[in-house]
């Protein structure tokens, strides 16, 4: 069973940086794809970015240019560096495993002032 821990969040203000960390613990299998999605209240949850276990990386509109997801596969860890943080960056961010079994972590807060 797959198991996966957000760390990183906080409290930044705007034009700010933080890095999200997710811890995976468990069968992990060789080929994955992993994901950072991010939700405010009354919203559906959003992609924010995915990386395949081969590093290829793809970016929602939003992320890209700001953030930057890379993974550490000898520490089963993947990152999420944000840069440029801006107030509707808000939300709760979760990591997901997206293939081959959907799995979600239990979310980090990220809150940007203005």
């Amino acid at each position: 069973q797959v198991q996966l821990l957000e760390s990183g969040g906080g409290l930044v203000q705007a034009g700010g940086s933080l890095r999200l960390s997710c811890a995976t613990s468990g069968s992990i299998p060789s080929l994955n794809v992993m994901g950072w999605f991010r939700q405010t209240p009354g919203k559906q949850r959003e992609l924010v970015a995915t990386i395949t276990s081969g590093g290829v990386p793809n970016y929602a509109d939003s992320a890209k240019g700001r953030f930057a997801i890379s993974r550490d596969n000898a520490k089963n860890t993947v990152y999420l560096q944000m840069n440029s943080l801006k107030p509707e960056d808000t939300a709760v961010y979760y990591c997901r495993m997206i293939y081959p079994r959907d799995t979600w972590g239990q979310g980090t807060q990220v809150t940007v002032s203005s």
